[in-house]
């Protein structure tokens, strides 16, 4: 590993244990030239999971888009950052113990909704409305009635 500060290519490990996600390896780093510490995390790469759109297009796994999708249902609530990442984390680890290397979208969409329907109703109807895009009042309406049962 090199040093991030002076470049050199000898570092010693002098502390590893698992992150706090338990998805990832933190190892404590020494550099042997310049002395000093740095942190660096470890994550097993993994196949590309793909994406099947509802239009039937496939793209590859993209974390943001959750998370963007999450951020915008909650804008002005009373949600925290950490709350939210918990959440796109949840998710990601759903997803990615998914049998199939092929997923389709809406599968993430109710992984979504089961989440932000615990955290926060109106965050749910929200993204509810434009993941099931939501065409008139009505179809509104029947969603709020399943939320307020």
């Amino acid at each position: 590993m090199k040093c991030p500060f002076c470049g050199h290519e000898n570092t010693r490990v002098i502390d590893s244990r698992p992150a706090e996600d338990n998805n990832s390896i933190r190892r404590r780093r020494v550099c042997d030239e310049c002395d000093k510490r740095f942190t660096t995390y470890e994550k097993i790469e993994t196949i590309p999971l793909i994406i099947i759109k509802k239009d039937n297009n496939r793209e590859t796994y993209d974390r943001t888009k959750i998370e963007a999708g999450i951020l915008r249902a909650c804008h002005k609530r009373p949600v925290s950052a950490t709350q939210i990442a918990k959440i796109v984390d949840e998710v990601e680890v759903e997803v990615f113990n998914y049998e199939d290397k092929e997923i389709p979208s809406d599968v993430i969409g109710e992984l979504v909704m089961n989440k932000l329907k615990d955290l926060d109703p109106v965050a749910y109807v929200r993204f509810a409305s434009v993941y099931r895009e939501f065409k008139d009042v009505n179809t509104f309406m029947d969603e709020l009635k399943k939320v307020l049962e």
